[in-house]
């Protein structure tokens, strides 16, 4: 049976009904004499995380050793407290798809209304949907989108977007009416400003731009909102990593006309790939071009608060021709986890994993850079990711890692050959002193 426990309130209604003041009364009936009067000889408590990998560890000693990984690049390992495993497995929430009858869907309804409006508190925006697949697809739907409202033909994309992102971009578009053009970035790793600004004119639907981008680096989001807006384009900033979203200025703040992005990070595992959970969210003046679906809260003929589909897009709904997205799949399920984990954890909570996630990648950055052989890329400051370059080349460094267990950074010259002696290193909460150290060390080893 499922475990519930007591609240204080629970406890003292039971003391009470039996007629005794407090639980040390119930053992009252023990021999003073035979009491134990000193704590018990136990180790310390540890946190959910700590106990999980100290069995973990016990575990190790029995199979062959899992693994350490400092990947990221759109797909993050964070830690994902059990109750998030234990309310999303409750059948009445697998079982559910897409909650055409509200009457007998208000549990999945208020999920989404509750996810919305979580995704607008990150996101500092006022509209937020539900249902994007995951935010490759959701980046190239706010591109459409923009092109919709704005019905210029140009499109100026970020270098430094997820390259996966760019090529899905560019497929939604290739039988339109519109034309992509990238922006490189500075030494900072950051877009170039004054590219940007030789190329946006008054033909220029929207900037699209990822921070932290895909070398790590986080975007002056003001600055480049500020050149769009001045052209009358529209601004897309796109989030790949939902914990930065903690504890970095929000999108909205910096001037986002759109925001799009994967909000994996946010109690889904990695799962080889999916299923992901795309988000996108807006300005209220644009919600008849949004994609997706929307819950919303109302009241029934008995004034009783409810919930309802409020806007969806679909082409299965409405006429073909009016349709602004094919996108008819359910992500509930996706966006449950998220908001179960969001809603445990908190606004305090999810600042601090983000803020660990900055000092344990300053402090794995401090380590690595102090090698001989191994410098830093890019100047721009960073969340979780950065890009080290190798000095006579990053493949060996690589193998030597893969040879001791640990999977290292992303070696980038397959997706920028500029970049060939260089590898993307992510670093996030579930990474201890230990397992930085011992990276350091087993590169060091390379390097000697």
């Amino acid at each position: 049976m499922s475990y519930i426990s007591l609240s204080d309130q629970d406890k003292r209604e039971m003391l009470a009904r039996i007629g005794v003041s407090s639980l040390h009364d119930l053992f009252g009936c023990v021999p003073e004499e035979i009491r134990l009067k000193k704590e018990l000889c136990l180790p310390p408590p540890l946190s959910e995380p700590e106990l999980l990998g100290h069995f973990e560890n016990i575990g190790r000693k029995n199979k062959e050793s899992v693994h350490l990984s400092f990947l990221g690049a759109g797909a993050y390992c964070h830690y994902i407290p059990y109750i998030v495993d234990n309310l999303s497995s409750r059948g009445e929430y697998l079982s559910p798809y897409t909650p055409y009858q509200p009457e007998v869907s208000q549990g999945t309804l208020q999920v989404i209304f509750e996810y919305q409006t979580l995704i607008c508190q990150l996101t500092g925006m006022e509209i937020a949907n539900a249902s994007m697949y995951e935010g490759a697809s959701a980046a190239a739907e706010a591109v459409l989108m923009a092109w919709r409202l704005k019905g210029r033909p140009r499109i100026l994309v970020a270098g430094s977007l997820h390259p996966q992102y760019r090529d899905v971009v560019r497929t939604y578009v290739k039988n339109l009416a519109i034309q992509i053009e990238e922006l490189g970035t500075d030494e900072k790793g950051q877009v170039d400003l004054e590219t940007l600004k030789q190329k946006i004119d008054g033909e220029t639907s929207a900037v699209v731009c990822q921070s932290p981008n895909f070398l790590g680096v986080i975007e002056n989001l003001d600055l480049l909102a500020g050149v769009a807006h001045e052209h009358g384009a529209l601004v897309i900033f796109v989030v790949a990593e939902a914990a930065s979203l903690g504890l970095l200025q929000s999108p909205g703040a910096a001037g986002a006309d759109i925001v799009a992005g994967e909000a994996q990070s946010f109690g889904l595992p990695l799962s080889f790939g999916g299923p992901y959970l795309g988000f996108m969210a807006c300005r209220k003046e644009f919600v008849r071009q949004f994609p997706g679906r929307i819950a919303g809260q109302t009241k029934d003929l008995e004034g009783k608060r409810g919930f309802v589909l409020t806007l969806s897009t679909r082409e299965q709904f409405i006429r073909r021709e009016k349709a602004t997205s094919n996108i008819c799949t359910n992500q509930a399920w996706c966006a449950l986890r998220a908001t179960i984990f969001l809603e445990t954890l908190g606004s305090e909570g999810v600042r601090e994993m983000a803020y660990q996630n900055i000092q344990k990648a300053k402090y794995a950055l401090d380590s690595l850079t102090a090698i001989r052989g191994v410098r830093r890329k890019f100047a721009g400051p960073v969340f979780n990711e950065f890009v080290l370059e190798f000095e006579g080349g990053y493949k060996k460094v690589e193998d030597h890692l893969l040879s001791k267990g640990i999977i290292g950074g992303l070696a980038l010259e397959p997706h920028y050959p500029r970049l060939k002696d260089c590898a993307l290193f992510c670093v996030t909460e579930v990474h201890g002193k230990a397992d930085i150290d011992r990276l350091a060390s087993l590169v060091a080893e390379v390097k000697r």
